[in-house]
């Protein structure tokens, strides 16, 4: 089980580090993706905000409204300056509730598989009751099957994840139709490392 208080201090050591190399131009097309669908002016919930960028950026700048949620209480420093526009709550999101939120949209970057993966299945369900029908999911996911821990830019970290098609299973069960399945290319420090992204609408 992964304890949530390496997550949380981890990323609070290496904030403005994890932040000053987070890459902006691999995030875009996907956002982009999401807009196409999204009403101007709609309400967006980031789970893993992180320090805002580029994610609630982009979304603020393309007419949105966000909410986003971290772990991370030096992360949502970095946020509150970076996007002052947005709302932020330190919350662990392997906590939320269903019910907890009434949003047009979540999107969720580099964040699930820092929650153990026996809990992956229900959170999609409470972000799934975040969302009216037609509501939209936009999610990055682990690639394989795996679960450990390692060094991460000067932090111990922890990891919890499935394969792609199990992914894919669990959102599908959670009661979202997949609109589209691609790759989300990795930060400058892994960019090696391809992420699966789904972008899905509530059933």
């Amino acid at each position: 089980m992964i304890d949530s208080t390496l997550i949380a201090t981890g990323y609070d050591r290496i904030a403005r580090v994890y932040a000053g190399r987070r890459d902006w131009q691999s995030s875009t097309p996907h956002l982009q993706r999401l807009n196409e669908r999204l009403a101007k002016d709609s309400l967006v919930l980031d789970l893993g905000c992180g320090a805002g960028l580029p994610v609630d950026r982009w979304l603020v700048d393309h007419g949105h409204r966000v909410i986003g949620l971290d772990i991370s209480r030096e992360m949502l420093a970095l946020a509150r300056r970076n996007v002052p526009q947005a709302t932020y709550q330190q919350r662990d999101m392997a906590n939320l509730k269903e019910g907890d939120y009434a949003v047009d949209a979540v999107v969720c970057f580099f964040a699930l598989f820092h929650v153990d993966r026996s809990r992956h299945g229900r959170l999609l369900r409470c972000m799934r009751s975040y969302l009216p029908r037609d509501g939209l999911l936009l999610l990055t996911t682990g690639r394989t099957d795996w679960e450990g821990e390692e060094g991460f830019l000067g932090a111990k970290m922890a990891w919890s994840h499935f394969d792609r098609a199990t992914n894919r299973s669990l959102i599908e069960a959670a009661g979202f139709e997949i609109l589209s399945d691609d790759l989300h290319r990795g930060n400058t420090f892994a960019d090696k490392d391809w992420h699966p992204i789904f972008l899905a609408r509530a059933g």
